[in-house]
């Protein structure tokens, strides 16, 4: 019980100190003192080297131009001019002189010089003709074989007109592919009558190509 009592008495004891020691400030001084302290070791910092920074190097200055002197031209020289010959003296008496002979004007020469004639255009030239309604040519006749048969084709003549406008001879140039229709065609180029071809509007003979065609209708 005692010890008990001596520990309560102990702890009663120290409130009242801690008490006493607010009320007279000592605690509180020493709390100003620890945190200030604290506060200064944690602003103050060790000291950074500095970092110089290296300076650019010098640009490089562009080099003088050196400017050319005109070369001087050299004076001219003064020309040495000839002296004129006198002119032989003429035999006519003196005081009257004879002017030089005039130039011929080039107008009269270029006169003078003849064109050449154009060439004669050629000779129209018209080829014989069977088309003409007022020959009354009749149509090739057809043969009845070849039309039973179904054979079809033209066949082109070439035939020799007179003056006269008749065919004095014909060939076949080419062939319709069958020889009835060949034969009757060639027949009927020598029985037709032509307009004969022209030179110059002279009548002349000449050769003409002639189709004939044959056609089931």
């Amino acid at each position: 019980m005692n010890r008990r009592l001596f520990i309560v008495m102990a702890v009663i004891g120290f409130h009242v100190l801690g008490l006493w020691a607010l009320q007279a400030g000592l605690l509180r001084r020493a709390v100003e003192l620890v945190i200030p302290v604290n506060v200064l070791a944690e602003f103050i910092e060790a000291p950074q080297p500095q970092v110089t920074p290296t300076p650019p190097p010098p640009e490089p200055r562009p080099e003088p131009v050196q400017k050319q002197r005109p070369v001087p031209k050299p004076a001219p020289q003064p020309m040495a001019i000839a002296e004129p010959k006198p002119a032989p003296a003429s035999e006519a008496p003196s005081g009257t002189t004879q002017p030089p002979p005039a130039a011929e004007p080039l107008t009269a020469s270029m006169n003078n010089v003849e064109t050449p004639p154009a060439p004669p255009a050629p000779p129209k030239i018209e080829p014989p003709s069977s088309n003409a309604a007022f020959l009354g040519n009749p149509k090739a006749p057809y043969p009845q074989l070849s039309e039973r048969l179904g054979e079809e084709g033209t066949v082109w003549i070439r035939a020799y007109i007179e003056p006269n406008g008749t065919a004095s001879k014909a060939d076949v140039s080419q062939s319709s592919g069958y020889a009835r229709l060949d034969q009757t065609a060639l027949q009927t180029a020598l029985k037709w009558r032509y307009v004969p071809g022209k030179r110059a509007g002279v009548p002349e003979a000449m050769w003409v190509t002639i189709p004939i065609h044959f056609v089931i209708e």
